[in-house]
């Protein structure tokens, strides 16, 4: 079965990039251009699995990317998803929030299409590893 990445950034231009370049590379993508919108996805399971790696940006409109972090940390089998922040947040507090909200991984804007890939290969084969 092929890995899902969910992507929740409110910008069009970061959504189609990161999507076109994991789905040249093979993975499922589904985006939503806010967090009210994925956790609407994914309270009334219109996925109908639960994505391997989540990427988030902060500044979202309704509720910030921390606050969905948290709330998808406290909800089983959610609280399993890898949680990449991707932001153009780039400080040491800003990190320690993301962290602290459940994120795993921390990549500022902007970035190259090899990044992203390079973090979804490494924390996903980390996360299949982790699995045995």
């Amino acid at each position: 079965m092929s890995k899902l990445v969910m992507v929740i950034d409110d910008s069009p231009t970061v959504r189609k990039i990161v999507e076109v370049s994991l789905k040249r590379a093979g993975f499922n993508v589904v985006s939503y251009p806010d967090g009210i919108e994925a956790l609407r996805a994914v309270t009334t399971h219109e996925l109908q699995q639960v994505p391997d790696l989540i990427f988030l940006d902060i500044d979202l409109p309704k509720m910030n990317g921390y606050a969905i972090a948290r709330y998808l940390r406290s909800k089983t089998p959610w609280n399993k998803a890898i949680i990449v922040m991707l932001t153009r947040h780039s400080g040491i507090i800003d990190r320690l929030k993301g962290r602290l909200s459940g994120a795993q991984a921390y990549l500022t804007k902007p970035f190259t299409t090899k990044t992203i890939l390079d973090v979804v290969n490494a924390n996903l084969n980390r996360s299949a590893m982790a699995a045995y």
